[in-house]
């Protein structure tokens, strides 16, 4: 698979709550990231992902799904020229990486990664 799932994310408006409550349901362990402000949820085998207060005010908590691109840059405007509505331009996390958000032309959201290249 050319582009597969590598990370998905949990934006929550009770981030305590739901650090609890998925313990509690799948036995997660953490790993607090505070100069991110951001939770990495570690589960050994599979896609792992991240727990985050939810940035934008007046909408609900929800999942969203990353998936790993070559070039983050060419494929948001790739999205962008196939109709689908950036909503967080290409971002980079320092020292680990890049993503953007879109939403596809049904609604849906979803996020693109490109992970930075070891020197």
């Amino acid at each position: 698979m050319a582009n597969p799932f590598v990370h998905v994310e949990l934006a929550t408006n009770d981030l305590p709550q739901a650090k609890q409550f998925y313990q509690g349901l799948f036995d997660w362990q953490y790993k607090d990231m505070p100069e991110f402000d951001y939770t990495l949820i570690e589960v050994g085998d599979g896609t792992g992902g991240g727990m985050m207060k939810n940035p934008v005010p007046g909408v609900g908590s929800h999942w969203l799904a990353y998936v790993l691109v070559d070039d983050v840059k060419a494929s948001t405007a790739k999205a962008k020229s196939l109709g689908a509505n950036i909503v967080k331009d290409v971002t980079e996390i320092p020292g680990i990486g890049w993503f953007s958000v879109f939403i596809d032309p049904t609604g849906a959201a979803l996020a693109m990664w490109q992970m930075k290249q070891e020197k």
